[in-house]
């Protein structure tokens, strides 16, 4: 049953909708910022509603939210491409990145995944060779900021579909010694990409590749089918009423990984994040008939002849961040 409150945020994202619908351009201008700062004050109530889940919706509002999703993936998309012209008229364009109106919201995004991220790798000292960004967009700021903040001898590779993207991306990049020769641009539907994705101890996908379950679920499954065992995927969600703004990944979405932990914020910080660990490959037992010589018949074998092999790095340290139930590890394995 939908409370009082909870129609009230409803009514008002269905209203800003249709008046964002309505614009003849979704690029950045005084209405258009107008209405996605009060999109975003909406789906950001304070205190969160724990209990807001869109996939009560109505069928109306569910097709007004996929919609909405699409046009703040549009003007998303605008609003990078218009800072990143900007930045890119300075000599040095990485030191005005606080002139993008939403810096503050990366650096701390960027700072919570990092620590989760320390969390769960299992390399020496942290340390990373490469990272992967899926959908970087013309204005890569996460993997600007990791580069430069949080993982200092890392390569970026950032895969992205436009190519406009990702030439505005290489402006940015390319005045500074340090990041030209770290970060690297491939422009290239991530669903061609195959061989090249073994090569990354750390995955992430943007929350707007895959604007809707369906896409969502295609792209995690082509990046389990061909990401390194052991790899780590970090997957940029949406929880409560900012499922608005962003698609949703819930945890049996990630089929082939093991999920180590959800985070919701609660503060200005949008996505959720999720971190989830490719799995290694089932191993099957040697023999799969084996004669029961005491009964004098033959064991034909069951679901429980495969095992999954043994990696002990698996079992450090992920208790208290585990949020999943027995059930959902069993839907994921």
């Amino acid at each position: 049953m939908v409370c009082q409150e909870e129609l009230v945020l409803i009514e008002k994202v269905c209203e800003l909708y249709d008046q964002i619908s309505s614009l003849e351009s979704l690029k950045p201008c005084k209405d258009v910022n107008m209405l996605f700062t009060q999109l975003v004050h909406t789906c950001m109530p304070a205190p969160p509603n724990p209990n807001f889940d869109v996939s009560n919706l109505s069928k109306s509002v569910q097709e007004t939210r996929s919609k909405l999703i699409r046009l703040c993936g549009e003007a998303e998309g605008l609003l990078e491409s218009h800072f990143s012209t900007l930045l890119s008229s300075y000599e040095n364009p990485l030191h005005h990145l606080n002139l993008f109106p939403y810096y503050s919201n990366y650096l701390k995004l960027s700072q919570l995944e990092f620590t989760i991220l320390g969390q769960h790798l299992t390399t020496t000292n942290n340390t990373i060779n490469k990272i992967a960004f899926v959908g970087s967009g013309p204005l890569p700021l996460t993997s600007i900021v990791l580069a430069t903040k949080h993982f200092t001898k890392t390569a970026f590779h950032n895969y992205d579909i436009d190519p406009s993207a990702n030439s505005q991306a290489l402006n940015l990049i390319s005045p500074d010694p340090d990041m030209s020769r770290r970060m690297f641009f491939h422009t290239v539907d991530i669903m061609n990409v195959s061989n090249e994705l073994k090569d990354y101890e750390v995955v992430f996908l943007a929350a707007l590749v895959g604007m809707d379950k369906e896409e969502k679920v295609k792209v995690i499954d082509h990046l389990a089918n061909y990401m390194s065992p052991g790899a780590l995927l970090m997957v940029r969600s949406a929880h409560g009423a900012r499922a608005f703004l962003y698609p949703v990944v819930d945890p049996c979405d990630l089929r082939g990984f093991e999920v180590l932990s959800i985070y919701h914020p609660t503060d200005e910080v949008i996505n959720s994040v999720v971190i989830a660990r490719k799995l290694y490959p089932i191993m099957p037992i040697h023999s799969s008939v084996v004669l029961d010589h005491h009964n004098n018949k033959i064991l034909l074998p069951s679901k429980c002849s495969e095992i999954q092999a043994f990696n002990p790095l698996n079992h450090a340290g992920n208790m208290i961040e585990e949020v999943l139930t027995i059930e959902d590890h069993h839907q994921l394995s």
